[in-house]
């Protein structure tokens, strides 16, 4: 699926017209249409068929790429045309009311005029959508209600009704405008060029067309535009861009880079790593891009809502025009009236546009803060949050390990032990194998460790390599007794990896972790928050886990559990709780694709890098804070009661109006003040989900 820009697209129910009709084709049933990003999602190959439906349905509109947008353009034309109007309205109103004796063919005139110039557009959309079989939308409805007033007469409210209705509507696009701007900004991660090192010169060329193994060159102030490990040089680098954190970090030679950072002082020179569309940036920019378009059950309800609500209303409409006359004898004009301000009343534009633009600006103020929703439906399964399971390693700890004790066997050498262990770890890499290779080098840098011909690593238990008849083992206690070697239990809370030989039990060696800083401000932060319940679960030994769980008082934690165990205990959490709850998994993203996948909200924590975890998780923390997690939570329950507000206020707004207008309380005016007003107001409460109080 592949995602572009709609320019033109006015009418918010025509957003879900066009996404039904896309949704009926061959190839596109996971289309999407966002009224709110006017965006529309489609297979690559699909733009010729989607762009025949889009200008079928919604003739003003058609795809774009996001380069060719003239939207600034438009807006200010629609703006002349509103004044055009005001100013012939009120001319008309004057020559009425104030010069005596004016020509009703004058008045016509001027009324007629106001009318044409800011009703034309949707006039003439509303005949070209019905020519093509496209009606009840607000164009039509627009269209029929001032038609209908000005044939019987009441020129100067149909004027009204058009002019207010077109203030609204491009109100209502600076209002989405200014909210797809928070995206937009992100779409400036997004590199123009890369200046290219070829012998002695310097290239500037398109990121796309850099190739792999490439030299470039960026300067102080400069984004980097592609994945690279410097190779020359050194600098500080802002990653707020793609972290949310203001901190800079040093880097130098044989360090990672990746696109999206600024390079603040100094120049280096980056060796690619990746071709651009697998970058850091290409994938973010992706992932946001996309999350528009993956829409929440409450905006899907919605969609549905109008498509049957329009409908209903215009015969309900035609009903109070003819039917009541036929009981009580009035005359006709006061029924076809009172129909007409139902009309304008009816107008689902407070609905179909604020409540993807809420939870648009909520995804929206994620990604600033580092925070990657894939789509909506995140931020309706994070209101309902009553347990959050943690896995330990790289989550709540820092995961940065240290080897702090060797215990050998009598007989046995310590220097004797670690290179053994170092040996048998030489080719994974997990944490602890890693804080064991860096041990032994900084002990014995003099001495290489020898390789062995094979090695086979068993996740959640240890390494096993073997060189001819020798046979070494590594890892947990569980580990070695599976294959009959008698190890002794050790009480320690740090993490032990047990070393033998053939058979023989060696001794082990202890490695210490530390908690996160703010680990225990998140996990406070999330039961301030409403989580009920704070699971722990971990691979490592029982004491190890007992003393996390008891630093950050956990309601409940599991030790030495495999991954597939870990999978088992989260569906049984999942059974246990009430209908309607969720829980969601945070891992590091390390062997945790499976739970991540089978929570009902899978966060990846400190994901930057890491393919798997983008790939797995629901929410991606591009950063490695626990608190990150209660971020993510008090943004989606600010943006839920935005969306809940708009929907209760505009559907208590309509009632209210319809109830006046078919008994003849509210007239044409205050239909469209009222309808209009409602709209603004939702689309403004709206985009308050870009903002989050402290």
């Amino acid at each position: 699926m592949k995602t572009y820009q709609i320019e033109g697209l006015d009418c918010a129910s025509c957003a879900i017209k066009i996404e039904t009709a896309l949704k009926r084709l061959d190839g596109f049933e996971d289309a999407t249409v966002s009224f709110a990003t006017q965006s529309v999602s489609i297979p690559s190959r699909g733009v010729d068929q989607a762009q025949k439906i889009v200008k079928r349905i919604e003739p003003g509109a058609h795809i774009v790429l996001p380069e060719a947008k003239k939207e600034e353009g438009r807006l200010h034309s629609e703006l002349f045309r509103i004044l055009a109007s005001a100013v012939l309205l009120a001319s008309g109103l004057i020559a009425e009311h104030l010069v005596a004796g004016s020509p009703v063919l004058l008045r016509w005139i001027l009324f007629l005029s106001a009318y044409l110039v800011v009703g034309y557009t949707v006039f003439t959309q509303a005949i070209q959508s019905s020519i093509r079989g496209r009606i009840f939308d607000e164009m039509f409805l627009m269209s029929i209600a001032t038609v209908g007033a000005l044939l019987i007469g009441q020129l100067e409210e149909a004027v009204g009704v058009m002019l207010f209705y077109a203030v609204g509507e491009w109100v209502q696009g600076k209002a989405v405008r200014k909210s797809r701007r928070s995206i937009a900004a992100l779409t400036a991660l997004r590199p123009d060029s890369a200046r290219v090192v070829v012998g002695r010169t310097v290239r500037e060329m398109n990121p796309q067309d850099v190739q792999i193994g490439s030299l470039i060159q960026v300067r102080s102030g400069e984004r980097v535009p592609l994945d690279g490990v410097i190779q020359s040089g050194s600098s500080r680098v802002d990653t707020s861009a793609l972290t949310g954190e203001s901190v800079p970090r040093v880097v130098q030679e044989g360090d990672e880079i990746l696109s999206g950072f600024i390079i603040d002082g100094g120049t280096v020179q980056v060796r690619v790593t990746k071709r651009y569309e697998q970058t850091e940036v290409a994938r973010i920019l992706t992932l946001v891009e996309d999350a528009a378009n993956k829409k929440a059950p409450t905006e899907r309800f919605i969609s549905r809502f109008a498509a049957v609500y329009t409908p209903i209303i215009v015969f309900l409409s035609l009903s109070i025009a003819f039917v009541p006359p036929l009981i009580t004898g009035d005359p006709v004009r006061i029924w076809i009236y009172r129909a007409l301000v139902l009309l304008v009343i009816s107008c689902p534009c407070a609905l179909v546009i604020s409540v993807p633009l809420g939870y648009f600006g909520g995804i929206s103020l994620a990604s600033k803060k580092g925070i990657l929703m894939k789509g909506a439906s995140s931020i309706d399964a994070l209101k309902k949050l009553d347990t959050v399971v943690f896995d330990k390693t790289g989550t709540l700890t820092r995961g940065e390990f240290s080897v702090v004790r060797i215990v050998p066997e009598k007989g046995i050498e310590e220097h004797t032990l670690l290179l053994l262990a170092a040996t048998a770890e030489a080719h994974s890499s997990h944490p602890i194998a890693e804080s064991i290779r860096k041990a032994y080098a900084e002990t014995y840098p003099e001495l290489e460790i020898t390789a062995y011909e094979t090695y086979n690593e068993q996740k959640g238990f240890g390494v096993e390599a073997e060189r001819g008849s020798e046979r070494l083992l590594a890892g947990s206690r569980r580990f070695l007794m599976r294959e009959r070697i008698s190890v002794e239990e050790v009480n320690s809370s740090s993490t032990l990896v047990h070393v033998a030989r053939n058979g023989e039990y060696l001794g082990y060696i202890e490695i210490a972790d530390e908690l996160k800083e703010g680990a225990l401000k998140g996990i406070r932060k999330l039961r301030k928050a409403g989580v009920r319940q704070i699971v722990l679960l971990s691979g490592d030994r029982e004491a190890q886990v007992a003393s996390v769980a008891s630093s950050l008082s956990v309601d409940t934690w599991y030790s030495q559990l495999l991954p597939h165990e870990k999978v088992e205990k989260v569906e049984e959490l999942l059974k246990s709780m009430k209908k309607g709850k969720t829980l969601a998994f945070v891992g590091d993203g390390v062997n945790d694709a499976p739970v991540l996948m089978r929570s009902d909200i899978g966060i990846a924590m400190g994901a930057l890098g890491s393919d798997a975890a983008i790939e797995a998780a629901d929410i991606v923390l591009m950063d490695d804070r626990v608190e990150g997690v209660s971020e993510a939570v008090r943004i989606a329950h600010r943006t839920r009661k935005i969306v809940i507000q708009n929907i209760i206020f505009a559907l208590l707004v309509k009632l209210a109006f319809l109830s006046f207008g078919a008994f003849g309380i509210a007239t044409m005016w205050e239909a469209v003040i009222a309808d209009v007003g409602v709209a603004l107001a939702a689309v403004l409460n709206a985009t308050r989900t870009l903002r989050l109080r402290r």
